[in-house]
């Protein structure tokens, strides 16, 4: 058998394996409540063993005749496949959230995606929601797993999270966020049909779904928040030192240790700071770097007055970044993205802003979420390379172009690995002061602040989950470091806890490709072409970090040769 049937048959066992054991624990498709059928706890150590044999065939298959396409979808079903795997054998599926909510509260991601258009998507959607009832019972039921085996994130996580269920119990059903679709049923369906519709959902809502959420919440604050550690490092839980080893490999796609990360996080935050120092000097600004700080931090006109002023300037930012793109660029997107505020139900405990992708098929536009919550800990000054990293050249421009890749199998359209597209995001960043985008010295200083926020990334993330460090440590060393608001210190060093590893994706990702184009361009001199360079990153999707090296390298001696 050729090497190419050989890797074929092992991504079809793959996804035969994936389809037994399938949890479709999100995204409603418009079929009967029985379309939740659960992996069981014991399952996940069935399913776990049966993809290790085809790992380990994956990794013995010689890439010597496999095509440059073969060898990234190789690389890719590796990536996937040794996560899953992690996941079960450290057992840390058993924690079904993170410190911004998990497997409650994903209806805010997926419900704005759904199809309501006609009376059959509406009447769909009745039959489907008693079905998530039972979503939330299978997922108790992995907490209470967890709680015997040991596997408990930190008070202050499950304390987030308790806050956090606040809308879905609310005493007024149709403040629910399963309630949000009544705002799409057109009234071309008339008056008596939406106030039986409404009627019949709100029983759901008030009989079935509050019950479930209420249950829930007793079992938090009764059961598990009382045997959950204190201390906040993954490295408290069994195994955890190993676990978190291996989320550095994962998020970061490469070999490397949680104390070289480390290390690296410590000469960046060096570096940076020398150019935050550089500004403050050019504002001729009388006094410390910490006073600076403060005055960032509490002058009124760095923060905007209304909600609406902040998305104005988010989407006018938006704009005139998309206005640069075409000096940077051979190739951009056909879907459009709009700018819309993060959801009321999660902006609390949720980051400044985040990219949502959108589908030409559905014919929905990608979103650039800005968080409107506590409007006085959203600053001005890092706007611009919030904007530039969320919408473009940053998340919407890379997963838009990906999506509209032809050819590709669809996990390779469909899977985000967080070192190239967070490590994209980033690299937006740096080429917004390219593109003209920081206008002031403040908005400059936001750029480095931003950046500096990423490199302490690698010292505190490290520092919590591998160290020992205290989250009140994580809390000072980001706030004295960076100019980011306190809550948002807060909300970020909460998310690192409940996130182990994923923080370091970013800057590791943004200094492969900052290296990249540093080898290219001094390598290539005269021939270096900016928009062939980015075409060369972008025209493989996302892709784990060695396979883009050697990307650049055969571009780079292609280019040599002509």
């Amino acid at each position: 058998m050729s090497q190419s049937r050989e890797l074929l048959q092992i991504i079809q066992e793959i996804d035969s394996i994936e389809a037994v054991y399938e949890v479709d624990n999100s995204i409603w498709r418009g079929q009967h409540p029985e379309v939740f059928q659960f992996a069981r706890h014991e399952q996940q150590i069935i399913k776990a063993r049966a993809l290790q044999r085809q790992l380990d065939d994956l990794k013995n298959l010689s890439i010597e005749n496999l095509s440059e396409q073969e060898i990234i979808n190789r690389s890719i079903k590796i990536l996937q496949l040794q996560n899953i795997i992690d996941q079960v054998s450290y057992k840390t599926y058993l924690i079904p959230f993170n410190a911004e909510g998990g497997f409650f509260n994903s209806p805010s991601f997926f419900l704005p995606n759904l199809p309501f258009e006609t009376k059959s998507d509406f009447q769909a959607y009745l039959d489907w929601l008693p079905s998530f009832s039972d979503y939330i019972a299978y997922n108790t039921q992995l907490l209470e797993f967890g709680l015997k085996e040991q596997i408990v994130p930190p008070k202050i996580i499950i304390e987030n999270n308790i806050q956090l269920l606040e809308p879905w119990i609310s005493q007024e059903p149709t403040s629910n966020p399963f309630f949000r679709p009544m705002d799409k049923m057109n009234l071309k369906f008339g008056s008596g049909y939406r106030k039986i519709y409404q009627q019949k959902l709100l029983n759901i809502i008030k009989k079935e779904i509050v019950p479930a959420y209420k249950k829930l919440e007793s079992f938090l604050i009764e059961e598990y928040l009382p045997s959950a550690p204190d201390n906040v490092g993954i490295s408290e839980i069994k195994n955890g030192k190993a676990y978190y080893e291996s989320r550095i490999r994962f998020f970061t796609t490469m070999e490397i240790t949680p104390d070289s990360v480390y290390k690296t996080g410590l000469s960046e935050v060096k570096r940076i700071r020398k150019l935050m120092d550089q500004v403050i000097a050019d504002l001729n600004f009388e006094g410390t770097f910490q006073e600076f700080l403060h005055f960032l931090r509490n002058d009124p006109q760095f923060y905007p007055k209304t909600e609406q002023e902040l998305l104005n300037k988010a989407a006018w930012l938006s704009k005139k970044a998309e206005g640069q793109l075409p000096r940077l660029f051979s190739k951009l997107y056909e879907l459009p993205f709009t700018v819309e505020p993060v959801p009321d139900d999660i902006a609390p405990k949720y980051t400044g802003g985040r990219y949502v992708g959108g589908s030409k098929e559905q014919g929905k536009a990608g979103i650039y979420w800005v968080n409107t919550y506590n409007l006085p800990s959203r600053t001005l000054y890092t706007l611009p390379a919030l904007t530039l990293h969320e919408a473009v050249p940053g998340h919407h421009l890379q997963i838009t172009l990906a999506s509209e890749l032809e050819g590709l199998p669809d996990y390779r359209k469909n899977y985000y690995i967080s070192a190239f597209g967070e490590g994209w995001g980033l690299y937006a960043e740096y080429l917004g002061e390219e593109m003209g985008m920081y206008e002031t010295p403040y908005d400059l200083f936001g750029r480095y602040t931003y950046e500096m926020w990423r490199a302490c990334r690698l010292v505190v993330d490290v520092g919590l989950h591998y160290k020992g460090w205290t989250r009140e440590q994580a809390v000072n060393y980001m706030a004295s470091n960076t100019a980011l608001s306190l809550h948002e210190v807060n909300t970020e060093i909460d998310r690192y806890i409940g996130w182990p590893g994923q923080a370091v994706s970013y800057k590791m990702g943004e200094l492969t490709i900052k290296n990249l184009r540093q080898k290219a361009s001094q390598s290539l001199g005269d021939q270096f072409d900016i928009k062939e360079f980015h075409h060369v990153i972008l025209k493989n999707g996302s892709v784990p970090l060695p396979i883009l090296i050697s990307q650049v390298d055969a571009y780079i001696s292609s280019a040599k040769s002509k």
